[in-house]
């Protein structure tokens, strides 16, 4: 494994869409990474249960990419979606990319049914 290098540049959708991108190389095969970061076992050990919205994948498209979301453990509980993207490099072994990206606060906040806001009334 090699230390964290810094994105392409030139990725244009990634720049524009996330907040936070890094970037690994690993000696080990994608298959391998693959498995790591989907077989619930496995991920558990780096990624646990309890920092995911929920246990399973919200996407994923095998042996490429796959999606999970995460909820901070305290209040205000804020989420966010990590995106894991895995594909081989020249060297035989793993480039493995890491997306996360805020979730707008304004889904998690329940809208009101009505205004309720004060009516203004002309006077007469």
């Amino acid at each position: 494994m090699s230390d964290a290098v810094k994105p392409d540049p030139s990725d244009a959708d990634l720049a524009l869409k996330t907040d936070l991108v890094l970037e690994y190389e690993f000696d080990a095969p994608p298959a391998k990474v693959w498995r790591a970061v989907t077989i619930p076992a496995l991920r558990e050990r780096w990624l646990p249960d309890c920092d995911l919205a929920g246990a399973e994948p919200e996407s994923a498209i095998p042996g490429q990419e796959v999606r999970y979301r995460l909820r901070d453990s305290e209040p205000p509980f804020r989420e966010s979606h990590v995106i894991f993207r895995i594909e081989p490099n020249e060297d035989g072994g793993t480039r493995f990319r890491i997306i996360q990206q805020a979730c707008e606060i304004r889904m998690k906040l329940p809208q009101p049914a009505n205004s309720n806001g004060c009516l203004m009334r002309a006077a007469a």
